[in-house]
């Protein structure tokens, strides 16, 4: 019986990766997309939604918009930088350093494919 589950286990991770479909307990189910991690935290998608419907916006903005402490933004912000998803720039209004930031393409190729998947999952959702 171990050999017939080892086999079975061996078969099933032969599978190509993309096959959809597997089978549960007798029934199909269906893989789930894989979420972009570095979005899907409520903080970044917060800062990369706001920033696609905004050219720029200060680090002040930010943390007014998204309810957030400046320790908070600034870690988000900075997994989102490092990720090649926003730009920051920081310079000075007369005396004053300014902090702001965009969304670059590539952080927004990442937003739509993220809003692609959450929408395909609520289309399997709302099937049955």
């Amino acid at each position: 019986m171990a050999d017939r589950a080892k086999s079975g286990l061996a078969s099933r991770r032969s599978k190509p990766a993309d096959e959809k479909v597997q089978r549960h307990r007798g029934h199909e189910i269906e893989d789930l997309p894989e979420l972009d991690r570095t979005i899907h935290e409520r903080i970044r998608l917060g800062i990369v939604s706001v920033l696609a419907i905004n050219d720029s916006l200060s680090f002040n903005d930010l943390r007014r918009l998204l309810k957030t402490t400046d320790g908070n933004l600034s870690v988000h912000a900075r997994k989102l930088e490092d990720a090649h998803y926003i730009a920051c720039s920081k310079f000075f209004e007369g005396r004053i350093p300014r902090t702001e930031y965009r969304l670059t393409p590539a952080g927004r190729r990442a937003l739509q494919a993220y809003i692609g998947q959450m929408e395909d999952l609520i289309r399997r959702t709302r099937r049955d």
